[in-house]
């Protein structure tokens, strides 16, 4: 996200432009990730990921686009609400973990570690290096990289289906029951 912010503001936007195109992604992703992590649930991690990812990777490249030849302002803000759309990877992996791990708590909690830590790297690192293409290499740099590393990473998780969580049925919730159907009882 401050990938969008360096990049929009280097070309030449205000900052309110481009914070606010930055945020649009922010919200569409905290809108739109419990729905993609509900149809990972119901559809397996590959099924999901790999066409998610295509929809925000061009959708990236699109706003790369816009920004670059100074499109309309609402553009910017369509194409980072569509880059919202990303899977949140950092839980899936956690789900893999805890797939692989369930009858050894010791693991389980060294490979949340193992995790957070990665997490933290990415999280401190990432912004620094898409400032600092953005800033030295070209504007677009920044966001470019971020949608390249994402679409090999996924790729190369997705890759990994030894270790994907199976698709569990969804438990019957209370309240759900029988209904009437011509005088025989049947489920709803």
């Amino acid at each position: 996200m401050i990938g969008i912010v360096t990049m929009v503001s280097q070309l030449g936007g205000e900052y309110w432009l481009a914070g606010s195109v930055s945020a649009t992604q922010a919200f569409a992703a905290a809108a739109i990730g419990p729905q993609i992590s509900r149809l990972v649930d119901r559809h397996a991690q590959r099924r999901v990921v790999l066409p998610v990812t295509a929809v925000t990777v061009a959708a990236v490249c699109v706003l790369l686009l816009c920004a670059l030849y100074a499109a309309p302002d609402w553009t910017l803000y369509v194409t980072a609400a569509a880059a919202g759309c990303m899977p949140s990877v950092g839980a899936l992996v956690r789900s893999r973990w805890a797939e692989l791990h369930r009858k050894s708590p010791r693991l389980l909690h060294t490979a949340y570690s193992l995790e957070s830590v990665l997490d933290e790297v990415v999280y401190v690192f990432g912004p620094a290096l898409a400032i600092t293409l953005s800033t030295s290499v070209f504007s677009a740099a920044g966001p470019l990289t971020a949608a390249v590393l994402l679409t090999v990473g996924v790729l190369l998780f997705a890759a990994q289906r030894r270790t994907e969580p199976p698709v569990r049925p969804e438990p019957q919730r209370a309240g759900a029951g029988l209904c009437a159907s011509r005088g025989s009882a049947c489920w709803c």
